[in-house]
């Protein structure tokens, strides 16, 4: 086998394998995706209220892909992929969408969920470009994206003593 195909194999198997891939856009930073691995590329939904961000992602554009090891974390292969959004009346949609349907944890709407993605949402296709399969010499890193969910607050004056309390009566 040639290394072009070694690397292709990589990338197929660590991507199917990993339930989350961190993809960098055009001028964003990495953001986690969930995602399907159908015939040769990796496909992701969103860009719609309540689905995943996907933004610096764009039909013709590029993308960095990162693959973790989904037992040890640590990142096994990257690759550069390139970016085409799925139309949604054609078979292809109708296939991926099915298998992303899937994997969609906690869809609001359950089985209508795809019916929304057809009208306010995006389907991307990842197809592998290039692997990049050496290993990094330096730390990669990254500050993660501001986000409301990661604010502490104070904890409320009363919580103590409402937790002294149901000690209390397990006691």
């Amino acid at each position: 086998m040639t290394p072009a195909l070694l690397d292709r194999a990589l990338v197929e198997e660590a991507t199917k394998k990993s339930g989350l891939i961190w993809v960098r856009g055009t001028g964003t930073a990495d953001r986690a995706l969930w995602h399907v691995w159908h015939e040769g590329a990796a496909y992701v939904v969103g860009g719609g209220p309540g689905e995943q961000p996907l933004e610096g992602l764009a039909d013709g554009g590029t993308a960095e892909v990162t693959v973790r090891s989904k037992d040890k974390g640590g990142r096994l292969v990257a690759w550069t992929a390139a970016v085409s959004e799925v139309a949604p009346d054609g078979e292809l949609w109708a296939a991926v969408a099915v298998e992303l349907k899937a994997k969609r944890l906690n869809a609001p709407d359950g089985e209508a969920v795809t019916a929304r993605w057809a009208r306010e949402c995006r389907v991307l296709c990842l197809t592998p470009r290039e692997a990049h399969t050496e290993m990094p010499s330096g730390s990669l890193a990254a500050r993660p994206v501001e986000t409301p969910a990661t604010t502490r607050r104070p904890i409320p004056a009363a919580l103590p003593r409402l937790l002294r309390k149901r000690k209390h009566k397990r006691g």
